[in-house]
């Protein structure tokens, strides 16, 4: 097996793009064993690459979206029936789009993430949560254990509140490196991602400021951080400023959040 992509396929992976092609067949069977994908529903595939997944995908669902950046990848894509293709970088396309073309089924979307813009990615998908049925994704599995972690360890910060906020999360399945071709120099994971039904109800920007104002000092106590971001803001409430980022659970963040400003509608598209 070439380190530069398969043989057969004739692609070289690029480094730019963050590509590293899945070619395990136990793992690939694994994977959609875990989405569980079904004829009629509304998926959509982030990063198809060499169709390691989108294959076995299209052979259960009939029909997918694929959202692919190398446009001779997507070239290749779209000789095949049954694939809508996206050519396009992720972090500029329009979710709302898609889930109004698929309405009013939710959409289930899916993919290997480039691991180096992979947490852009989760934060693009976060204004559209609520037209989401689940997101399965395989990352770094680093990233994966911050977004899963809990209150009190040093995985637990931004990415966790912010993703706990909106999503129940579990990760299902570690994937070791020889999995890929070529291989990265990192474990990965598969995450399932599943959108609360009603979500604290907060304005995601005050949440976001809140949150990275928090884990901006995350070894000094939040007074030394967060107290002096309050204060700006004229806060005048009780919340425990005598620990640390770590130690505050999600919802502690969200009711702060709620009590600082009027929440955001649940929008269908991001914030201006």
């Amino acid at each position: 097996m070439s380190r530069h992509g398969t043989p057969q396929a004739g692609h070289v992976a690029r480094k730019r793009f963050g590509q590293h092609f899945l070619t395990d067949s136990a793992i690939i069977g694994a994977i959609v064993r875990e989405i569980d994908p079904r004829p009629g529903q509304a998926l959509v595939e982030i990063g198809p690459g060499l169709m390691a997944l989108t294959q076995p995908l299209l052979e259960r669902c009939g029909a997918l979206t694929v959202i692919e950046l190398d446009r001779d990848l997507a070239a290749r894509l779209r000789a095949r029936a049954g694939l809508q293709v996206v050519e396009a970088d992720v972090l500029t396309v329009d979710f709302g789009a898609l889930a109004d073309a698929a309405a009013p089924k939710p959409l289930r979307v899916v993919g290997n993430l480039p691991y180096n813009i992979s947490s852009p990615i989760l934060f693009h998908l976060l204004p559209w949560a609520g037209r989401v049925a689940d997101q399965h994704f395989m990352l770094q599995k680093e990233v994966v254990d911050r977004m899963v972690a809990t209150p009190g360890g040093k995985d637990y910060g931004r990415l966790s509140v912010m993703l706990q906020w909106r999503y129940h999360m579990e990760s299902v399945l570690d994937v070791p490196p020889e999995a890929f071709d070529p291989p990265p120099r990192v474990d990965s994971a598969i995450v399932r991602m599943l959108p609360w039904p009603q979500p604290a109800a907060v304005d995601p920007a005050v949440l976001e400021a809140l949150v990275q104002s928090a884990f901006s000092q995350r070894r000094k106590l939040l007074r030394h951080s967060l107290g002096r971001w309050l204060e700006a803001r004229g806060y005048t409430g009780h919340f425990d400023l005598q620990r640390r980022a770590e130690e505050v659970p999600v919802a502690a963040y969200t009711t702060l959040a709620a009590e600082l400003g009027p929440a955001g509608k649940d929008s269908d598209t991001p914030p201006t």
